[in-house]
């Protein structure tokens, strides 16, 4: 029986980073990019291997404070650096509270928060290496929006450079743009950049190729992550948070191990990273979809299972997460599972999440108390859409799940009403 579980940093981070940037062509795979030339630019600058590390992280979050599609991509579309016509400090602060709140990175959480920062207006020198780290991702973002996706990179690579090479030193400094020319003269670095093989060269040539951590320190990253997917929008603040509670509380009544009951934890953190490409506007209807925007809302749990399928040591809860709205009798979606196809941790996460979705209060409706909830959760038993084991477990400790559920929603809007919305 499995007891111990380890997964690579860099696989972790390349894979979370991909599916925030997947939702507009636009943007796709702008933090990868970043992280590239961020790197690259630390690289030629002779940099230890600790900060270019910091810097690769910092590149791979650093516009994790931009919760929605919408805002993301505004921010991609500022390709004048005078540009002060949308606000960036407003997601540099946030992605700063995010990262303050995982131990893991506490340490790059300054270099997020001020990589918009000019460099005039940095208090200390290029020489204290949170400023260098700060400035080297504020330049690679920059270059990165430069790029026209529309346009053969080797077409247009020395207009980039040219514009870089005018960047008054107020902005940027220098040392980090000389370390950039001679980082991108060379053909190669462009064509790297645009890769469709990107993902793999920072995986396998680039830090943390060789840092392994434990399912503590995933459970820590999920926690953020989860925070990221729910405050995407008012309307699911507090959803994922309720998801993983209940998934956990069901877990432990079940009898699973500690280990699969921690492994749960991060599948429910997770379940709805998919939404991530889903647009606010879908999110936020408080009417029926359309059968257009609930086409698009069925690839969600899709883009769930591809991001956590990707991660090395975590296949084993990609179907945990993804299947919960698969139907133990076929009608579910997107991947429509038989119920021979469905495991017990997927049972589980399906019954978290209708139970979750059902009792919570959204803007638009109040949560359902016991008696509707048994209603329905019992009238999808009779569908033989739901585990009869499952609910009925769910149900004969009702108030105790329902309570372990409200106590951890409550402290997760607490921090997004107080503390994340300011």
């Amino acid at each position: 029986m499995q007891r111990h579980i380890s997964v690579n940093l860099g696989n972790l981070l390349l894979s979370l980073s991909e599916i925030t940037d997947l939702a507009n062509t636009e943007i796709s795979y702008h933090q990868q990019r970043t992280a590239f030339i961020a790197v690259e630019i630390a690289t030629f600058a002779g940099e230890d291997e600790s900060v270019i590390e910091d810097i690769f992280a910092a590149s791979l979050l650093h516009d994790v404070g931009a919760i929605s599609i919408e805002e993301k991509t505004k921010l991609h579309s500022i390709t004048n650096i005078h540009d002060d016509t949308i606000n960036k400090e407003f997601h540099c602060k946030r992605g700063e509270m995010l990262l303050n709140k995982t131990p893991w990175f506490k340490g790059i959480s300054k270099i997020v928060r001020y990589h918009h920062t000019d460099y005039m207006d940095f208090e200390d020198t290029i020489k204290d290496t949170f400023v260098f780290s700060s400035q080297v991702i504020y330049l690679a973002d920059y270059v990165e929006r430069l790029v026209d996706r529309s346009k053969y990179i080797l077409h247009q690579h020395k207009e980039i450079i040219d514009k870089i090479k005018e960047l008054d030193d107020t902005f940027v400094h220098p040392d980090i743009v000389n370390y950039f020319l001679q980082a991108s003269e060379r053909e190669e670095f462009w064509l790297d950049l645009v890769s469709p093989r990107l993902y793999s060269v920072l995986l396998d040539n680039g830090p943390y190729r060789n840092l392994d951590i434990d399912i503590n320190n995933i459970i820590h990253i999920s926690e953020m992550y989860k925070s990221v997917i729910d405050f995407k929008s008012p309307y699911t603040a507090t959803h994922t948070t309720g998801v993983a509670a209940c998934a956990q509380s069901i877990s432990i009544k079940f009898g699973l191990t500690d280990f699969e009951t921690n492994l749960m934890k991060i599948a429910g953190h997770l379940h709805d990273i998919g939404k991530l490409v889903i647009p606010n506007s879908i999110i936020e209807k408080p009417g029926k979809l359309t059968q257009h925007e609930f086409a698009l809302m069925k690839s969600h749990t899709y883009y769930t299972h591809h991001v956590i399928n990707t991660i090395g040591g975590l296949e084993r809860i990609a179907d945990w997460a993804a299947y919960h709205h698969e139907k133990l009798d076929g009608s579910g979606y997107p991947f429509r599972c038989k119920q021979h196809e469905i495991g017990i941790g997927a049972r589980i996460m399906t019954v978290a999440d209708i139970f979750t979705a059902i009792t919570e209060d959204r803007p638009y409706r109040k949560g359902m108390n016991k008696d509707e909830v048994y209603s329905v959760l019992k009238q999808n038993i009779s569908d033989d859409k739901l585990d009869k084991n499952i609910v009925n477990l769910l149900l004969d400790n009702y108030y105790n799940i329902s309570h372990d559920v409200k106590a951890k929603q409550n402290e997760a809007r607490h921090f997004y009403e107080d503390i994340f919305l300011g």
